[in-house]
């Protein structure tokens, strides 16, 4: 059995639970009261109800009946009212706002305090087509709103006038129970007379559902309950998320934003069929719907919430860790045998054990460390870059503890100076993030590349924040705000365009500091595969950028394992390898260094062509690893795909998640070339496919032009001069394709006029 959010500290909170506790009592919106068209502003009305016991032919449910309250002084209503809006944001993204906060009038403003949007949304003027007594009716090039009165639905329509999505009502059910589907409504709980809300929204069949954030179970959440929830996961096979984000996209045209940072629990049809329910703690409901296909919808959505600036090119290149590096010997071994064995890397990462108690994070070398500042130096001439470990949580024995605490930088606790055993940074107090960026910025200034930005899930629901804020909105926020704390620092000092962080949580809005990896995966398969999906669901969710463990975390990696897991590492945005010594590759067999090595030398062969797509996504607000449902929403074989995905625009990439070097891959339509055999292969059809050339399977868009490089021991050591394009074969396809011109960190579409084409016969 789930342990429950209130048994144990930070468990995840499914707000859902309220709705069916007997005793709390339900609203349910019922009309539409004085809408007015121009300001698209009316008065939302709810009638009383309560789950009330029922034995009926042997079975006790809990449906719905309608109630009066007995309460004294009876002065409090059975059919409250709030106020309703609904904004046209742009020609594709609609905006609804209501409340269940007793005896507001007017709907609160937070949109230029928010940290999930990027900047206070812009709006359209309001001209409906059609308004009446039954309706308002407003168009766009892109999309239809109908504001319905009596009973109250909110339809939105795609261009064509199909629907694609409506609120529900407790009249829209259609089962022999009056509690399917949950309406939209409010439960008020008997334990704290708190407000939680439910939007409830049509689900057709036939209809998949994408996102939610770092999510490690099957990409489709169709069928899936998922709590939104920051939590440390302790591995990928779960469905406990470090990375929530409350926004989604449908395979049927839309995408939601729940513009909240209070947990949230989303259910896509798995307590009724034909409703997606999100339950929230908030008493402000605050959502978006997007209109497009995925690609559109991302767009829309990274466009109100801020899109991935592109990292800088040395990020992309191998991170090489492990847990740990204690020693200023071990980091200058483990740079010179890179060198020695020829291995392309950027960055050696030191994890837990550079300070003098392992954990023990008070921002200092280790004695252990004759000269960090010089190590630091002499290893960047090396080519390779620092990036450190550090956490914002300090146990009682860390000398910094009582500091926070006395100047009150850490979370308060309402009847102690702080509620958990150790101090918790605070970063909603200013003061807390001036601290903090001093020692940021003092490692910054010794040559450190980057932080390690991790844990942040445990903002205690408890606590009492300098914000003002309850324990319920800020747990989720932590995340976004550490993030911030971070990226902001590093770029001050280092310069516009090199900021970057490593960070395991995030929130809406995260994608902003990128980037982000995917925390401590289980060393097997299906951690592998698990780690796919999370970062497939979190490149859905607005996240340009995304890594994981390569070779898995918690135990040493098995050879086999890991040379299959190096294959879907090198086509991932950024790869670090890290987790349970040995993660060196000279550790193991000379094969498979020589394979690791091979593996390195075409990532980084690929460099242009990976810098390229990172530049398209950061414009578009794409991932640059990305599910095959956004590349072909229309393909219902790419509808639930979670083993293969696109790495940019013009590659497939299918890894190997068993032994066997074997696998079933799906292409879709048009022509596609097999990297390394250059075998061409027609589109959609499926194909039992052995891995002959690579622990895994990749292939080309027939007609593809990929840009490529020399083979270089780290990105400052590459010649651009070495820049020239190989073309795939592909019959009559048109050519695709991106130059970069590195030096003005641009791009342009391939003209089939570059100076230098090869044919990947003499490329690979």
């Amino acid at each position: 059995m789930k342990i429950k959010n209130y048994d144990y500290l930070n468990q995840e909170m499914d707000v859902s639970e309220q709705f069916y506790t007997l005793g709390n009592v339900h609203f349910c919106a019922q009309k539409l009261d004085g809408f007015s068209p121009e300001s698209g502003i009316g008065t939302l009305n709810y009638t009383r109800y309560e789950r009330k016991g029922r034995i009926g032919f042997n079975l006790y449910s809990t449906p719905f009946e309608p109630t009066n309250s007995w309460s004294f002084p009876p002065r409090y209503s059975d059919t409250p009212t709030y106020p309703l809006s609904v904004d046209l944001i742009s020609d594709n993204v609609v905006r609804i706002r209501t409340t269940c906060v007793l005896g507001q009038d007017a709907l609160p403003d937070h949109d230029d305090a928010s940290l999930i949007l990027n900047g206070r949304p812009g709006k359209l003027s309001l001209t409906p087509t059609v308004h009446d007594d039954n309706r308002t009716l407003y168009k766009t090039d892109k999309m239809e709103v109908e504001v319905r009165y009596n009973p109250f639905h909110i339809i939105v329509r795609d261009s064509n006038g199909r629907e694609l999505v409506r609120t529900l009502n407790l009249d829209d059910s259609k089962c022999l129970g009056t509690f399917y589907p949950m309406p939209f409504s409010y439960v008020r709980s008997a334990t704290d007379l708190h407000k939680y809300p439910a939007v409830s929204l049509s689900l057709h069949p036939n209809e998949h559902f994408y996102g939610c954030g770092e999510s490690f179970t099957p990409v489709d959440k169709r069928g899936q309950k998922v709590t939104l929830w920051a939590k440390d996961a302790n591995g990928v096979e779960t469905d406990s998320m470090y990375k929530p984000v409350p926004f989604y996209i449908s395979s049927r045209g839309y995408g939601v934003l729940y513009h909240t940072t209070h947990p949230v629990s989303v259910d896509f049809g798995k307590e009724y069929a034909e409703a997606q329910t999100a339950f929230m703690a908030d008493e402000n409901i605050d959502f978006f719907i997007f209109v497009g296909e995925p690609k559109e919808v991302l767009g829309a959505y990274t466009g109100l919430t801020g899109r991935s600036p592109v990292p800088p090119l040395w990020s992309y290149g191998l991170w090489m860790s492990r847990i740990t590096y204690k020693t200023e010997e071990e980091v200058r071994e483990v740079s010179k045998k890179l060198r020695e064995n020829k291995v392309p890397c950027d960055v050696i990462h030191l994890d837990t054990g550079w300070f003098q108690n392992d954990w023990l994070c008070d921002y200092k070398f280790s004695d252990r460390f004759d000269d960090p500042k010089k190590m630091i130096g002499d290893l960047k001439e090396a080519g390779h870059r620092i990036s450190l470990w550090q956490i914002p949580y300090f146990t009682p024995g860390n000398p910094l503890y009582d500091e926070l605490i006395e100047k009150g930088l850490a979370v308060a606790g309402n009847d102690s100076p702080i509620p958990t055993d150790d101090a918790i940074l605070d970063f909603s107090n200013p003061d807390a993030v001036n601290w903090y960026q001093e020692r940021l910025k003092e490692l910054f200034d010794m040559g450190v590349a980057a932080i390690k930005a991790d844990f942040g899930e445990a903002a205690p629901i408890t606590g009492r924040y300098h914000s003002g804020r309850s324990g319920l909105a800020e747990h989720n926020l932590y995340p976004l705000r550490y993030n911030k704390a971070v990226f902001e620092i590093t770029e001050k000092t280092h310069g516009e365009g090199q900021g970057v962080i490593w960070g395991r949580s995030a929130w809406a809005g995260s994608q902003r500091y990128p980037l982000h990896w995917g925390g401590d995966c289980e060393n097997t398969n299906m951690g592998m595969l698990s780690s796919l999906r999370g970062g497939l669901s979190f490149g859905a969710s607005g996240f340009g950028f995304w890594s994981h463990d390569v070779g898995g975390f918690v135990y040493p990696s098995e050879e086999e394992l890991y040379i299959r897991w190096t294959f879907f590492g090198i086509f991932t945005s950024h790869m670090r390898c890290h987790g349970q010594p040995p993660k060196e590759p000279w550790a193991f067999s000379d094969s498979f260094l020589n394979e690791f090595r091979r593996l390195l030398e075409l990532r980084y062969r690929l460099m242009p062509y990976i810098y390229a797509q990172s530049i398209d996504c950061s414009n578009r607000g794409l991932p640059l690893l990305r599910g095959m449902y956004i590349e072909h929403p229309k393909d219902p074989s790419c509808a639930g795909l979670d083993d293969q995905y696109y790495f940019g625009n013009d590659m497939i990439i299918a890894p190997l998640f068993e032994e066997e070097r074997r696998r079933m891959v799906y292409l879709p339509a048009g022509a596609w070339v097999e990297l390394g055999t250059n075998k061409v292969l027609e589109g959609e059809k499926w194909y039992d496919m052995e891995a002959t050339v690579f622990p895994g399977l990749a292939f080309v868009k027939g007609n593809a032009v990929i840009p490529v490089v020399d083979v270089a021991l780290t990105t400052d050591d590459i010649d651009w001069s070495t820049l020239r394009c190989v073309q795939f074969a592909g019959g009559n396809a048109p050519q695709t394709g991106l130059m970069i011109d590195y030096a003005n960190k641009s791009i342009h579409a391939i003209d089939g006029h570059m100076p230098v084409i090869q044919s990947a016969e003499e490329s690979f």
